[in-house]
Formats: C-alpha cells, sequence, structure tokens
C-alpha cells in the first residue's frame, strides 16, 4: 500500500522562513518535519511513498532523493503550482494506483502509530462497501475551536454536539479522486463534507502529540517542546 506526504504548500504564514526554504523543510528538533513523517511511515512498513511538489520542490527532492537513504522508494509529483489538498492528490493518482492510500501532511508531527492504519487499510480494501475514507481526528486547537466534524460510534458525521479537528491523517480509497480533475486546484473540505454527508467517512480520535506547524511561533515551540522530550528520555 502507498502512502503520500502532502509537500506542495507555499507556507504563507511561515514567512520569511519559507521564502527560501519549503515549510516541510524547516527543522524541529533537529530534523525537518517532513524527515519526520517520512521515518514514521517507514517504521510502519509505508515504504513506496510520493510526495507532492511544487515551491522550492527541487529543494525537498534534493533533500529526500529517491528515499533509499531512509528506507523507502520515493516518487514525486509535480505541480505547477500548489494544487490544494484535492487538486494535489487527483494529481498523483496514476503514482498512487488502485485500491488504498495514507495520506499525510509534511508539515505536521504527530506521535501516531500508522502501523494502526494497516490492517484497517487492509480490511477496507477487501470491500467494495463503505466507509471510503478513515480519518484520523485530534482534541480542537486553541487556534480552531470549533472543530470540522463530529464523530460518532466510530463513523464521522457533519453535526454533532462534539467536534473534533481533522488531524491531516487519512486513508482514500483512491478511487475517490478518479473522476475529479488533475492539474487543477481544488479543495478538499468540500469533498469531505460530501463524502461525510452520503456516510462513506469513518474515524478515530488521536489524543497523542500533535502540532500542525503553520507559524514561526508553533514551529520554535514545538521545536522546544522536542528538545525537552529528548532530554527527559535521556534521564529516564
Amino acid at each position: 500500500m502507498k502512502a503520500m506526504i502532502l509537500a506542495a504548500g507555499r507556507g504563507e504564514r511561515m514567512r520569511p522562513l519559507s521564502d527560501t526554504m519549503p515549510k516541510p523543510l524547516l527543522e524541529a528538533g533537529g530534523k525537518p518535519l517532513i524527515g519526520w513523517q517520512l521515518e514514521r511511515l517507514v517504521a510502519a512498513g509505508f515504504t513506496d511513498v510520493v510526495v507532492n511538489v511544487a515551491h522550492r520542490g527541487e529543494a525537498i527532492a534534493a533533500a529526500l532523493g529517491d528515499g533509499s537513504r531512509f528506507g523507502a522508494t520515493i516518487s514525486y509529483s509535480q505541480e505547477p503550482e500548489p494544487l490544494e489538498v484535492g487538486g494535489g492528490i487527483a494529481t498523483a493518482l496514476p503514482l498512487l494506483g488502485e485500491g488504498m492510500a495514507l495520506v499525510v501532511s509534511g508539515d505536521v508531527y504527530a506521535e501516531y502509530d500508522y502501523d494502526l492504519l494497516r490492517a484497517r487499510a487492509s480490511a477496507m480494501d477487501a470491500t467494495a462497501a463503505p466507509p471510503h475514507l478513515h480519518m484520523v481526528m485530534v482534541p480542537n486547537p486553541g487556534y480552531h475551536p470549533n472543530g470540522d466534524f463530529s464523530l460518532v460510534d466510530g463513523r464521522l458525521a457533519l453535526d454533532g454536539a462534539s467536534r473534533l479537528t481533522f488531524g491531516n491523517v487519512a486513508l482514500y480509497r483512491t478511487s475517490l479522486f478518479q473522476e475529479l480533475p488533475r492539474r487543477e486546484k481544488l479543495k478538499i473540505l468540500p469533498l469531505f463534507r460530501d463524502w461525510i454527508g452520503r456516510g462513506w467517512a469513518s474515524g478515530e480520535l488521536y489524543t497523542g502529540i500533535w502540532a500542525n506547524i503553520g507559524t514561526p511561533d508553533e514551529l520554535a515551540r514545538l521545536d522546544r517542546q522536542l528538545h525537552r522530550m529528548r532530554r527527559e528520555r535521556v534521564l529516564r
């Protein structure tokens, strides 16, 4: 099964750091953000990886290469400009192929165990029935207090008393993107609303360490946290 790391965004809120360095290559805890993601994917057995690139994509390709030093095989989906999440996945479809694919963001730090999704993906791939996507949700961060969707008995709902935030980690049946235009900008949120409204989406709540890095302050905060965690582990 293939995995995809979303790495094509411009990172406007990360400027000026992102003017010269693509956001996924910015470091926290002594390692690029995309490096943390790639290492965790490989550790869970996701060694066939697609990375979409646009802004300073050549720098990402130079840093990751063909993936061999990480124990992975990396293919690159080049975008003429950042195509948003929906457009990026649709454009990368020839590289992802048929079946299930795990898609994560290159600017998210999460200690979620991706191995947990392998059995779920196999079960989803064994039938044509819903769910067609499985989304990992997290408690609402301070900058997004109202959340995105509700999680009820393992299914996602558009409305509900308790809303959670999408953690930018999801399994997709790639056929969801088959009829969508390629190399065009396409936001994922309207697609989520459609798919969830049809009853196609399952979900789970992850309450471990998670950070969606959007600004220099958030990057610095994560860097301090990771260095502190490393020191604490050494002292144990």
